[in-house]
């Protein structure tokens, strides 16, 4: 009991002093929170009192950091200015000593434009921008002239014998003179054209020369580069075209381009308009592959980078030159047609064809559409007109009405004409396939040039048919024709015209000559023939006869003189027309004077034999034996010599 309350009184002391602990505690929490208040309360008073002292201060390096602003602003412009005054001085100075610092000073005057457009706060910014544009527009106006100047004094004609230096070697000419290039196209032995020699010429390398030095194109690059950016587009196209085209235009004339129309080219002799389309074929490639693609050249690198520009100048400097070139094209396309153009058409055709592509590139751009359009339809007229004049020629051929006979029965001009004309076209054959294909839908284009080949040559026939029938006499007749189609099948079976025509064709005609052949034989020898049967010479009384039971037995005497005296007579006046008539051909003459032989001599012996005595036993047997068998034979190696009556005989 006692225990307990004695541990109740040790817990009552222990909680008395816990509370006196907390009490102090309190006491100096609240002295603490006192102290602090207090010290807030300083800290705002002076925090207050300090804060003018800090808006001055900030105020202060604001100052300064605006100064500095200013200042470096002032710099700048101070800058310009310094710039613009050394630009001014340049570009017052002229472009002539020196063009480069001249070109940077006007990119100085732009720069000093842009910066016062953007510093419009500036006071004097207008005044500046106004007086920098109207330097800057003296400057391009002095630009112009500087570029006009240097282009003009770079710009020279192209000499002749510099442009040949670019053509391959095969195209060169032998002499220096402009209207000495190669072989005019035309039809006729001096006519020399050959697919292959086309094919190497496509193959061909052309070397165009040097127009403008390399060294300068850079300057007037960089020239032409203001102009453009200060919009002088339409003054530097009109320097351009109006300094490059005369040089062009020149050096086509120095070449000997001359401008001809259609009347120009009604009037002139076949053989000078001959002569100047081989020329115009060769100046076509010259300007194109030389003179054309040099200034193409020339205003890619000038105005590289303007793309629009290049094209357009390039095709107001060309426009004038092509017209030239083309206008005579197009005069020769719409002149009066005739066979002999058929030739010169085609190689007008095929120039147009062989500088097609390069045409094309040359004149790319939607400037040079016209241009494009032009040459294109050339090519077409060309073609067109080379077809038509071959259905002429067709048709020509067929109603060639010429009276003038071949007296002598030789081949008719007429015949030797068509043929060459036939084997010229085998030159063209690639040509002609082309050529069909334009207006063509047909399979085979080189059995169409068959075709065509097979009805010139049917149009012929028809017309020596018509022409053999001036002849009156029917041996003559059958001889002209056997000459004539003997020289078709031979000229064909010597050309390339065989594998076109085919080998019925030729044995066909053959078959034709060797009918020819024999119903000449049949007209001219048949009736002499009849003078050496021995129908009719049955003694019919009167004069005498033999009786021996001989060879001649019954025979009268006077009927044998008789057709002695007509065979003489007969074959005389046969040895004297036929020796004037011709069969050209050594082999077929050969041919057909051994026919006759192989008919005529066995008959003659035959009848000598059998004959010959009854005359020989009597009066004067010389008259009416004149001639031996071995004479027969030497007199019928005199015929078809095409003899002039007033020739000795031999």
């Amino acid at each position: 009991m006692g225990i307990a309350v004695a541990g109740m009184d040790s817990l009552s002391d222990r909680a008395s002093m816990m509370r006196e602990a907390l009490q102090k505690s309190q006491t100096i929490t609240d002295n603490v929170v006192s102290i602090l208040g207090s010290f807030d309360s300083r800290l705002s008073a002076l925090e207050t009192a300090m804060r003018p002292t800090q808006i001055r201060t900030h105020a202060i390096r604001k100052a300064h950091e605006n100064i500095d602003k200013s200042l470096k602003s002032a710099e700048v412009i101070l800058a310009q200015f310094d710039l613009s005054r050394q630009a001014e001085a340049k570009i017052l100075k002229g472009p002539h000593e020196d063009l480069e610092g001249y070109l940077g000073a006007i990119d100085q005057l732009r720069s000093n434009i842009r910066f016062f457009s953007s510093n419009k706060n500036f006071k004097n910014s207008e005044g500046v921008i106004n007086h920098s544009n109207t330097l800057l527009a003296k400057a391009i106006s002095k630009l112009e002239d500087e570029f006009k100047q240097r282009l003009n004094s770079y710009s020279k004609p192209i000499e002749p014998d510099r442009l040949f230096d670019g053509l391959p070697n095969s195209l060169r000419p032998s002499s220096g003179s402009p209207g000495n290039q190669g072989e005019p196209g035309g039809r006729g032995p001096s006519h020399n054209h050959s697919e292959h020699q086309n094919v190497d010429l496509e193959t061909a390398v052309y070397t165009p020369p040097t127009l403008i030095p390399p060294r300068i194109i850079p300057l007037l690059h960089d020239l032409a580069k203001q102009m453009v950016r200060a919009g002088h587009n339409q003054q530097l196209l009109k320097i351009y075209k109006e300094t490059r085209s005369l040089v062009l235009e020149e050096s086509l004339r120095k070449l000997g381009v001359e401008k001809l129309g259609k009347d120009d080219v009604q009037k002139m002799q076949w053989e000078v308009l001959e002569a100047k389309i081989g020329n115009w074929i060769h100046f076509m490639r010259i300007a194109v592959k030389l003179l054309f693609a040099g200034e193409r050249k020339v205003c890619d690198e000038m105005f590289e980078g303007f793309d629009s520009l290049s094209d357009q100048c390039f095709a107001e400097v060309t426009a004038s030159s092509v017209s030239v070139l083309l206008s005579f094209g197009e005069a020769i396309a719409r002149s009066k047609r005739s066979p002999e153009k058929l030739f010169v058409l085609l190689d007008m055709y095929e120039i147009m064809r062989e500088l097609h592509s390069e045409i094309e590139t040359i004149f790319k751009g939607k400037a040079c559409n016209e241009i494009r359009e032009s040459a294109l339809g050339l090519t077409k007229r060309l073609a067109q007109t080379a077809q038509e004049t071959f259905g002429d020629f067709e048709e020509a051929v067929e109603k060639d009405a010429t009276k003038t006979a071949v007296l002598d029965g030789t081949v008719h001009p007429l015949t030797s004409y068509v043929i060459n004309y036939v084997k010229f076209l085998f030159d063209y054959q690639s040509t002609l396939t082309q050529l069909f294909q334009e207006f063509e839908t047909g399979d085979g284009k080189v059995s169409q040039l068959a075709s065509v080949t097979m009805r010139i040559m049917q149009a012929l026939q028809t017309n020596l048919d018509g022409k053999s029938k001036q002849y009156r006499d029917p041996a003559l007749t059958h001889l002209f024709l056997m000459n004539n189609i003997h020289y078709m099948v031979r000229s064909v079976r010597r050309s390339e015209a065989k594998d076109l025509l085919g080998d019925d064709w030729v044995q066909i005609h053959r078959r034709i000559v060797q009918q020819h052949a024999n119903q000449y034989k049949r007209n001219a020898w048949q009736k002499i023939l009849q003078c050496l049967s021995i129908q009719g010479l049955t003694s019919s009384g009167g004069g005498s006869s033999v009786g021996d039971g001989g060879n001649s037995s019954g025979v009268s005497r006077a009927l044998i003189k008789d057709r002695f005296k007509i065979f003489n007579m007969q074959f005389e006046e046969l040895h004297q027309r036929q020796s004037q008539w011709t069969v050209p051909d050594t082999e077929l003459r050969e041919s057909l004077r051994l026919a006759v032989a192989e008919v005529l001599l066995p008959a003659y012996r035959s009848f000598l034999k059998r004959f010959g005595p009854l005359v020989e036993n009597g009066k004067n047997p010389q008259k009416y034996v004149k001639y031996t068998a071995e004479d027969l034979e030497r007199m019928l190696g005199e015929f078809f010599e095409g003899k002039n009556i007033n020739e000795p005989k031999r």
